[in-house]
């Protein structure tokens, strides 16, 4: 048995070396730089939890968690029910089945800032393409200024993030309807069970652990949202797209390491306590076990 345990300690070894160099290492980091007065033109000091009172009183703070919860609950449910609905459709006998489903990939593998300046493109003011299609449908006379509004700067991150990331869902509902045996759809027919029955008694139970991870994931990358806000709003107007990863870059870009890294390990816990409810609250430890 001892033996077996070197062994097995030896094999795992790379791989705790890796995670403590890449993945605890940095973070333990940032927190202890949170805790110092860490500025490019200021000598280092030790100030305890005074960044983290900063942070509290730091009205922009309240402005971008604000912004990032409210992205988060927007856009990953959209993505799930869109990724499963594409899923649905390309687990089907199509033809060119295997060419469709390399298509769908092709927004995932687009670099983020990529897609992003696309839809810059897509929403701008005097001639995007969204603004020629409503006047192509008689919908408006005037062009709408998508990225000047509140509102409107909103909806253009929701649906360029969307687009993005759908196919990542996609492709984790794919694998995972291709391991539901299909002995069990048969069976059910031969049950005269009907569409929605097969669906919501068998497919989604099914999909219960492929579901988990795709939550998870997609939570953790919604609340680290950078890309799509910095190149669509940068952060506007007037800070309502601030996402709290641009706000601690603008701290961290401007000098004010101590600042910045407070903002980081806030996000860090947010995206931990939002794990631990999943996994908790929502009994998906049983379903991924």
């Amino acid at each position: 048995m001892k033996g077996e345990r070197r062994t097995s300690l030896a094999f795992l070894a790379p791989l705790y070396l890796t995670v403590g160099l890449f993945v605890l290492a940095p973070v333990v980091a940032t927190l202890v730089d949170s805790t110092l007065r860490d500025v490019v033109w200021l000598p280092v000091r030790f100030v305890a939890l005074e960044n983290y009172a900063a942070v509290a009183a730091d009205p922009l703070f309240r402005e971008s968690l604000r912004f990032t919860l409210l992205f988060t609950l927007v856009s990953v449910p959209l993505e799930l029910v869109l990724g499963l609905g594409i899923a649905l459709v390309l687990n089907g006998a199509l033809p060119f089945r295997g060419l469709l489903r390399a298509c769908v990939l092709v927004p995932w593998a687009i670099p983020s800032a990529v897609s992003a300046r696309v839809f810059e493109l897509v929403y701008d003011y005097g001639h995007g393409a969204a603004n020629a299609v409503l006047r192509a449908l008689h919908l408006t006379q005037e062009p709408v200024n998508w990225l000047g509004t509140s509102a409107g700067a909103f909806a253009a991150v929701v649906v360029a993030d969307a687009w993005k990331t759908t196919p990542f869902v996609a492709i984790l509902f794919l694998a995972g309807l291709s391991a539901i045996p299909d002995d069990l759809y048969r069976q059910a027919r031969v049950d005269r069970a009907g569409l929605f029955q097969r669906f919501a008694f068998i497919t989604l139970p099914m999909l219960r652990p492929v579901i988990v991870v795709a939550l998870l994931f997609r939570t953790i990358e919604a609340l680290r949202v950078f890309d799509a806000v910095y190149v669509l709003t940068g952060g506007g107007p007037g800070g309502s797209t601030m996402s709290l990863s641009l706000h601690a870059y603008d701290y961290l870009a401007s000098g004010d390491f101590g600042y910045g890294s407070a903002l980081s390990a806030v996000l860090f816990a947010v995206a931990l306590a939002l794990s631990i409810l999943y996994v908790r609250f929502g009994r998906f430890a049983e379903a991924v076990a």
